[in-house]
């Protein structure tokens, strides 16, 4: 009995952990380029308990001789969804929203002294100004856009209008003059299920040297097709979420009835002592 409650407890836990997960895409519903999350659920270890011996016993059974007891489930591994949301007009020349799956922007994270390049859907950008009267494309929390070869994109301020093509070239224009100043590059996740969430709607690369794998075989260069003056929607369907948070809570509660039940049983088994 104690070993079932045991199960029982291993499973709430991770079951807490999937709703967390759930709340946290719905919360996300209406974030700009948000990727659902997915959670996967694998078992714990398996013991079989076999039966004596007796020809008896496989008379009718269709299912192999002993008991299997497992130890419970645990949160496996959680993926993203990096399917196409929908696209929103917003007019606002410094929207831009990906027309192809899997496809990223690139940007320049600084965490603890450390710098390292993310990946994000998020296509809502804006300049800040840097030193000699220029201005560096941005997110929204001020971390730098890269364009080719993994530069800053940084250009003189002093402009009319600005505008970004469907290919990435940034155009600003100067009076009567149009002036390339920059250029948008794109990367594909060739596999985005290996791509790690950091927060802030962005991705970063895990430990290649653990997984065996080589840059190129998680990210590739990819031709730009991006729409401007748009941005692409969450990806989160709510009516799946709210169908997934249900079966998760009834399997929560199924499995807090296994203790209570489990603890009156062992009630009574002292009591007949």
């Amino acid at each position: 009995m104690s070993r079932m409650m045991i199960q029982a407890a291993t499973t709430m836990n991770q079951l807490q952990n999937k709703l967390d997960l759930i709340g946290h895409n719905l919360a996300n519903s209406e974030t700009t380029g948000y990727k659902n999350r997915t959670a996967q659920f694998s078992s714990l270890l398996v013991q079989q308990l076999n039966n004596m011996n007796d020809p008896a016993n496989a008379e009718g059974r269709l299912t192999p001789e002993g008991i299997r007891v497992g130890s419970g489930a645990k949160l496996g591994a959680i993926s993203n969804d990096l399917s196409l949301g929908s696209i929103k007009e917003t007019g606002r020349s410094l929207d831009v929203a990906l027309l192809e799956e899997n496809h990223l922007f690139q940007v320049e994270v600084t965490e603890n002294d450390v710098t390292e390049t993310r990946y994000t859907r998020d296509g809502s950008f804006y300049l800040s100004p840097v030193e000699n009267n220029q201005v560096m494309l941005t997110t929204k929390d001020g971390h730098p856009v890269l364009g080719p070869n993994g530069a800053r994109i940084v250009f003189a301020d002093g402009f009319d209008s600005i505008s970004i093509s469907e290919n990435g070239e940034i155009l600003a224009k100067r009076g009567d003059q149009m002036e390339n100043v920059g250029e948008l590059e794109t990367v594909e996740a060739v596999r985005p299920r290996v791509l790690e969430a950091t927060g802030d709607n962005n991705f970063r690369l895990p430990n290649l040297d653990e997984l065996g794998y080589d840059l190129n075989d998680i990210i590739q260069l990819a031709a730009p097709s991006m729409k401007s003056g748009a941005l692409e929607t969450s990806n989160v369907d709510i009516g799946n979420q709210m169908n997934d948070m249900i079966l998760t809570q009834r399997s929560y509660q199924f499995n807090a009835r296994t203790i209570s039940t489990t603890d009156q049983m062992m009630g009574l088994v002292n009591q007949l002592r």
